[in-house]
């Protein structure tokens, strides 16, 4: 079964201050996790592949058309 297309979101990076497994001005794929964001952070798939907790302040959210989504998901 597919996930629904709202557990997908992207996100820009604007800041990498020591976070050596992010890139700024790289789209990165996140992944749901609301009490992480309650906390002030994103969980963001990384350079490593893993998905790890960032400060939402690194990131800003982009909208994306369906097509660069599907072209971008690392997890199906």
């Amino acid at each position: 079964m597919a996930k629904k297309r709202e557990n997908y979101r992207f996100v820009l990076c604007i800041e990498n201050k020591d976070c050596q497994d992010l890139e700024k001005r790289k789209i990165y794929q996140t992944l749901p996790d609301e009490e992480a964001e309650k906390e002030g952070f994103i969980r963001v798939i990384d350079e490593s592949g893993e998905d790890y907790l960032y400060p939402k302040s690194y990131f800003i959210v982009i909208p994306l058309p369906r097509e660069a989504e599907k072209a971008l998901q690392l997890s199906e």
